[in-house]
C-alpha cells in the first residue's frame, strides 16, 4: 500500500513539472521564438559571408532567444484578459490562471535582463536593436492592435529587426546589407499577417482586435491587392540589392522568382477571397522568407 501511494506521488509530481514546463513553452511561444531567432542567425550568416564562428552564432540564438521569450511573455501578461476569449488562445497559462502575471513578468525581467546583456558582448548597436524589439511588440503593438490597423505596420518593425540584429552581431553597424534585409522582412510580413488574419477573423473579433482593414460586411475585399503590393515592393528592392550590393545575378533572380509567386499568391486571394487561397498565401510565406535568405546566404 506505502509503494503505491509512492508511485501514485512520484507520478503526480512528474506530470506537475511536464505541465509546468509545457506552460513556459506556451507562454514564450516556443516555436514562434524559433523562427524569429532563426532570421536573426541567417542575418548573421549572410553579414559574416563564411567568417563568422560557431561559439559567436551560438551566443547570438541564446541570447536572441531570451529577448524574443521576454517579449513573448509580456504580451501574455497585457492580453491575459483577450486571450481567453479567443479559441487559438484561450489555453494560454496566464490566461487561464495556472501561472500568476506575477510569475511571467519576473521571468521576462530575468530573461530580458540575460538576453540583452548576451547580445552586448556583441556591441552596444545589437543590444540596442534587441531592446528596442521588444519594447515595440510588448509596450506599442500589443495594445495598439486593440485601437487601430496601424498595429499591423507597427508589429512589422519589431518583427523584422532580428535579421537586422544578426547582421550588427557581426559588423558591429548597420550596414546597407542590413537595411535592406530588414526591408525585405518588413514587406514580407504584410501578406503573411493578412493571410493569417484572414483565416483567424472571428477569433480577432472576440477579442475586439483591429487587425484587418474592414468594409460594410465584414474583411475589406482588397486585402488580398494590398498583400500583392506590398509583395512585388520587393522585387525592386532584390535589384537594388544587385546593384549596390555584392550579390549574385543568381541569387537576385531565384528571389525575384519568388517573390513573383508571393505576388501572384496575393493576386490569387483578392480574386477568390476565401479560405483556401489564404491558407496557400499564409503556407507560401512561412517558406519565402527562409527561401530568400538562405538564397542571399548560400548563392
Amino acid at each position: 500500500m506505502d509503494n503505491n501511494n509512492t508511485y501514485s506521488t512520484t507520478i503526480s509530481t512528474d506530470q506537475i513539472r511536464f505541465g509546468k514546463l509545457t506552460d513556459y513553452m506556451l507562454l514564450v511561444k516556443l516555436r514562434l521564438s524559433l523562427v524569429v531567432v532563426f532570421s536573426s542567425l541567417l542575418g548573421y550568416l549572410i553579414a559574416s559571408d563564411g567568417q563568422g564562428n560557431l561559439q559567436s552564432a551560438l551566443l547570438l540564438v541564446f541570447g536572441g532567444l531570451l529577448v524574443t521569450f521576454a517579449a513573448n511573455a509580456l504580451n501574455q501578461v497585457l492580453e491575459k484578459d483577450f486571450d481567453i476569449l479567443m479559441t487559438r488562445t484561450a489555453n494560454r497559462p496566464v490566461a487561464t490562471g495556472r501561472m500568476k502575471a506575477s510569475e511571467a513578468v519576473m521571468f521576462a525581467g530575468i530573461a530580458c535582463l540575460v538576453g540583452i546583456s548576451v547580445l552586448a558582448l556583441f556591441n552596444p548597436i545589437t543590444a540596442l536593436l534587441g531592446m528596442i524589439s521588444l519594447i515595440l511588440y510588448s509596450f506599442v503593438y500589443t495594445p495598439l492592435k486593440r485601437y487601430s490597423t496601424i498595429a499591423v505596420a507597427v508589429g512589422a518593425i519589431p518583427g523584422a529587426l532580428p535579421v537586422m540584429i544578426g547582421s550588427t552581431a557581426f559588423s558591429g553597424n548597420i550596414t546597407m546589407m542590413a537595411i535592406c534585409l530588414f526591408a525585405i522582412q518588413f514587406l514580407w510580413q504584410f501578406p503573411h499577417f493578412w493571410s493569417i488574419g484572414f483565416l483567424g477573423y472571428e477569433d480577432y473579433k472576440k477579442a475586439g482586435y483591429k487587425l484587418l482593414p474592414e468594409g460594410s460586411s465584414g474583411i475589406d475585399r482588397n486585402l488580398g491587392l494590398s498583400s500583392m503590393f506590398y509583395a512585388s515592393l520587393i522585387i525592386p528592392l532584390s535589384l537594388f540589392i544587385f546593384i549596390r550590393l555584392d550579390v549574385s545575378i543568381l541569387s537576385t533572380a531565384s528571389i525575384c522568382i519568388l517573390s513573383i509567386f508571393y505576388v501572384f499568391l496575393g493576386y490569387n486571394m483578392h480574386r477568390k477571397f476565401d479560405r483556401s487561397s489564404a491558407l496557400a498565401l499564409m503556407f507560401y510565406s512561412f517558406l519565402y522568407l527562409p527561401l530568400v535568405l538562405f538564397s542571399y546566404w548560400l548563392i
